[in-house]
């Protein structure tokens, strides 16, 4: 067997036991370099809060409703006949008396010549009579007729009388019946299609109108509420709450269905006097001026009441305010030691993205807004303060610790000193052993 030195024999050794004996030292090596990251991936949930503040808050009450029009009316002929012409432009403005269609008159104005030549025959009558009955008035007092003559000359002077006056009411049915022939505006308004074309044969009793005239301006919204609603508005009306117009009127502003708000104030007006037993509400109408007939008959849209104002309201994001099974409302506000704490709070309505609270928080506490999906009540936070809120109102105050930043940016909260961070870790700007963050000596106190 050939000699081998001792020095070749081991390095040959460790060559081939190399790969397999160096990589659990760098597997070990791997875990001991990672190891202080554990401590620092398990503190706590980091949290935004804003400090709450009292602000005016305008309490309003949306009602939604329909539109409707004030004046609606068809036209309809009033006599028979066939249509010569239509005297109008569909959907155009027409007023009240507008001749709108014209009836065929031929046979009307026959009836009319008619009941003159009538009317001009009794008087002719009338005069043959009372000449009559003039001159056997003193004939019969020297016996020179009977009474009976003289009594029948009397009567015919008297029906002739009677012929005259129905003679004359056979005349005004006559001008009038030629009168309708052109079938008149009956309201001022907004004219839409016509049902009928010239040619068409209309009669005086059919149930199909001809056309529709609706009165725009002003126009109704018409609101179904509770009555407890109408016994609250009557009671801040008669206490000055609700915003007046016109001296007695509540002032009632629209939205209508596309966001937008309509740009003239309309007054609420009390109009029904009864109760729907089956529903339990109340018609409230609303009066709106519409010159420019933005409003049409038939829209949904929210009427808006502005009920006062609240001077010390507060307002929270929608999206900081939960429900427990009981169907409450609740937030999570930062409490002592920067610990979560739940509380139950009473909401209002809605002011944009926020809701009004009615009860259970106060100005100046500090309410969490983001990063709630992890936390739960008692829970241990890392609060970042968002100044965008607070200084609004004049505040900078950091939850727990009453660390400040300039407006508009986020300041992570000190812990309190007796008790100190978690895995060994020091509030922001502080090092644990009393170092400064850049790793030189912290002055002393005596410097």
């Amino acid at each position: 067997m050939p000699f081998i030195p001792r020095r070749l024999r081991t390095r040959g050794v460790v060559s081939a036991l190399g790969p397999a004996f160096l990589l659990p030292l760098v597997l070990l090596a791997g875990c001991k370099e990672r190891g202080p990251a554990g401590p620092l991936a398990s503190g706590p949930p980091a949290v935004k809060v804003i400090t709450l503040r009292s602000e005016p808050v305008v309490r309003t009450t949306e009602l939604p409703g329909r539109t409707n029009a004030v004046m609606t009316s068809d036209v309809r002929p009033q006599v028979s006949g066939v249509i010569l012409k239509r005297l109008f432009t569909e959907g155009s403005e027409v007023t009240e008396g507008q001749p709108l269609y014209q009836i065929d008159p031929a046979t009307y104005q026959v009836s009319y010549e008619s009941a003159l030549a009538t009317l001009a025959h009794d008087q002719a009558a009338l005069a043959t009579a009372k000449a009559k009955a003039a001159r056997y008035k003193p004939l019969a007092a020297a016996q020179a007729v009977s009474t009976q003559d003289y009594d029948d000359a009397v009567a015919a002077e008297k029906e002739a009388v009677a012929d005259i006056a129905s003679a004359r009411a056979s005349v005004e049915q006559a001008r009038i019946n030629l009168v309708y022939t052109k079938v008149l505006a009956p309201i001022s308004g907004h004219i839409g299609r016509s049902s009928v074309t010239p040619g068409a044969l209309v009669t005086a009793d059919q149930t199909n109108a001809l056309a529709t005239v609706t009165q725009l301006d002003p126009i109704y919204v018409d609101l179904n509420q509770p009555a407890t609603a109408l016994l609250r508005f009557r009671k801040e009306l008669s206490n000055g709450e609700l915003e007046r117009v016109g001296g007695s009127a509540a002032k009632v502003t629209l939205k209508l269905e596309g966001g937008s708000t309509y740009p003239i104030a309309g007054e609420l007006q009390f109009s029904e006097v009864t109760v729907d037993q089956g529903t339990g509400t109340v018609l409230l109408r609303a009066i709106f001026p519409n010159p420019d007939h933005m409003l049409l008959p038939g829209m949904y849209v929210h009427a808006v009441l502005q009920e006062g104002v609240n001077r010390n309201g507060i307002l929270v994001p929608q999206g900081a305010v939960s429900r427990n099974v009981r169907g409450d409302a609740t937030v999570l506000l930062l409490g002592k030691d920067n610990k979560a704490e739940l509380r139950v709070i009473q909401t209002g309505p809605a002011v944009g993205a926020d809701w009004v609270v009615t009860g259970g928080l106060k100005p100046g506490e500090h309410l969490i807004v983001e990063g709630l999906q992890g936390v739960r009540p008692g829970m241990a936070v890392r609060p970042a303060i968002d100044h965008t809120s607070a200084a609004a109102s004049g505040t900078q105050e950091a939850a727990g610790g009453g660390a400040s930043g300039p407006p508009g940016t986020e300041a992570t909260a000190n812990l309190s000193p007796s008790h100190p961070p978690p895995s060994g870790r020091s509030p922001a700007g502080h090092s644990p052993s009393g170092n400064s963050p850049s790793g030189q000596a912290a002055p002393s106190a005596a410097k």
